[in-house]
């Protein structure tokens, strides 16, 4: 299901210079309601009606899905009744990461690393993965306590393991560097099972969804957003490498991982998106069977999104070996993107929040985290469903924002990274540009 195209505002100006660019003028106040309708969850019925040669292979995933969920409810029910205990425990939350991604290999060393890896290990769920936002610095997991903050006690699991915001493939990068620096025999077996949960986690199509095992909604779809779907095909090429600090993983699973990858890229190639004709970006989620773009939250509408497009060929790019389909898919991003440039817009600290006003002299470049499918123009979606035609508009709408909803993050990426990917094309024998037939400075 897409989103409906945004009304046309008259106060915004859509022209080109020497390549298209897109020039918002945020006077306009036009809005339109979005047809918001999250992606459909991966059920048996949609299972049922895929052809015979596909049906087995979902049918058994579903079937892994629910045996794991089932496990970790039996392991969380069995330790409330050994402790008498009524009521499952919340456990400590943590908005920030409480699992360093960047110290020195000395630090992973210490006691103080240890320490912490002690607490991951314990919040490691019967499943294999980990939730978000737990403060794992608070101390290990109790008997009783939930492996996720993210739904109050006794109610519908959530979010129990997950890929969202650096989940599982953060706690599994973190362990395997303190089972390496520090010889942790305990590490090394949790990042063996973090990776056996990932390998498990993918779907038959290779691509990933948010929340695993399955627990419907948007959390079903293959999900880009935040990066998740890119941060574990990175784990996975490390681990597939068995470089540091993956060198004590067994020669099966690297193959596995390495399999896993090449199921991954086919699965972002397969779901690019057209516009007007051409292969541009895609979208933040997408349905685990059609693969088309879906809605998540009702900020979120399915649309081509700037930001998580620009990170999957960022991604893309620095494949070893890019064969012919790959590189067609890289040029046709780079050039969607660089059509796609938000000129004339200031950032500007406002009293509460940050603003982006109009000035003509700025030499400010963004993106907008979204855009609508069918025109290809910037839209700013609000909580409340509507989809406005400015940044401006939205915001005076909604004086709470929260939400990145414009990027300068993708300029690296479509100049100096392309021009080196380009480059590295070149040495190999490969011209990218020859293989989608057109430039990008069309």
């Amino acid at each position: 299901m897409t989103a409906p195209a945004p009304s046309r505002c008259p106060c915004r100006s859509w022209g080109a210079r020497s390549h298209v660019v897109i020039h918002v003028v945020i006077v306009c106040v036009g809005s339109v309601l979005a047809a918001h309708a999250a992606g459909e969850p991966l059920t048996k019925e949609r299972v049922g009606a895929l052809p015979a040669d596909e049906r087995r292979a979902w049918a058994a995933y579903l079937e892994r899905s629910a045996t794991l969920a089932a496990g970790d409810r039996a392991v969380l029910q069995n330790e409330l009744a050994v402790a008498g205990i009524e009521q499952a425990i919340m456990p400590p939350t943590d908005r920030p990461r409480s699992v360093p991604a960047d110290a020195n290999d000395a630090w992973y060393a210490s006691e103080e690393a240890s320490s912490l890896a002690t607490n991951v290990l314990s919040f490691q769920t019967p499943s294999g993965g980990w939730s978000k936002h737990v403060d794992f610095s608070a101390g290990p997991r109790e008997p009783g306590m939930q492996w996720t903050a993210q739904h109050r006690p006794g109610g519908r699991f959530h979010y129990v393991a997950t890929f969202d915001n650096g989940a599982t493939t953060g706690e599994v990068m973190f362990l395997a560097r303190v089972a390496t620096a520090a010889d942790r025999p305990d590490c090394r077996a949790g990042v063996v099972r973090g990776l056996r949960f990932i390998l498990d986690a993918q779907y038959p199509n290779g691509g990933w969804p948010q929340v695993f095992p399955l627990e419907g909604g948007y959390h079903d779809a293959i999900t880009f957003n935040d990066d998740a779907m890119i941060h574990v095909l990175e784990l996975l090429e490390g681990a597939a490498a068995g470089a540091p600090p993956f060198a004590f993983l067994p020669p099966t699973l690297r193959r596995e991982a390495e399999s896993a990858v090449d199921r991954g890229v086919a699965c972002i190639l397969a779901a690019q998106l057209t516009l007007r004709g051409r292969r541009a970006g895609w979208c933040s989620q997408h349905d685990p069977l059609t693969l088309a773009p879906t809605a998540a939250r009702a900020y979120e509408p399915a649309s081509l999104s700037g930001l998580e497009s620009s990170h999957i060929v960022r991604w893309l790019m620095r494949r070893p070996t890019p064969n012919a389909e790959l590189v067609a898919a890289v040029e046709a991003a780079l050039a969607w993107l660089d059509g796609s440039r938000i000129t004339n817009l200031k950032k500007v600290a406002g009293p509460n929040r940050t603003v982006y006003v109009e000035d003509e002299a700025s030499a400010e470049i963004y993106w907008a985290r979204f855009y609508d499918l069918a025109t290809g123009r910037p839209i700013f979606p609000g909580r409340n469903g509507i989809v406005y035609d400015s940044f401006a508009a939205l915001a005076e709408a909604q004086p709470r924002l929260g939400y990145d909803y414009l990027s300068t993050r993708p300029l690296s990426i479509v100049t100096t990274q392309a021009t080196k990917w380009r480059q590295r094309l070149d040495r190999d024998g490969k011209d990218a540009r020859a293989s989608t037939g057109h430039s990008l400075k069309e």
